[in-house]
């Protein structure tokens, strides 16, 4: 597996995660509120708020649902990929980093010590170096 394909499997789980945001704020801005009850003349043009938001929820809805898709196939290749690294460590990195989607300072405040972003990503970035010569 190539750092290229493990980074289009990373920037489709943090674009999924964005997108589910979106769709949560969508759903919450549609959800009807306590009407203001006062004697003031209402503006002309009454708008049906959840009605302009359903279009949109839709759309939403249904690219969320491709985007899981879209992960859960590539999951089963990066976690094959991953079982198949023999170093406990770099299989950890690699697990943190492209499954759990952290960031690589992140991951270098989970497995703590002397870890450090720059060092994490070393690791993982050499070990794929080696696979590419492995397979070469």
């Amino acid at each position: 597996m190539t750092l290229q394909e493990l980074s289009q499997h990373y920037d489709l789980r943090r674009k999924l995660k964005k997108e589910e945001g979106i769709l949560a704020a969508l759903r919450e801005a549609a959800y009807p509120k306590s009407p203001v009850l006062s004697d003031m003349p209402h503006a002309p043009g009454v708008r049906d708020k959840v009605g302009d938001l359903a279009v949109e929820i839709a759309d939403m809805s249904e690219r969320v649902r491709y985007l899981r898709e879209e992960i859960t196939r590539q999951e089963q290749e990066v976690e094959a990929f991953i079982s198949s690294i023999e170093d406990e460590y770099t299989a950890l990195l690699f697990r943190l980093r492209f499954l759990r989607c952290l960031t690589w300072g992140e991951v270098a405040g989970v497995v703590g010590g002397s870890n450090t972003e720059d060092g994490v990503k070393s690791t993982c970035y050499r070990y794929l170096a080696s696979q590419e010569i492995a397979t070469a």
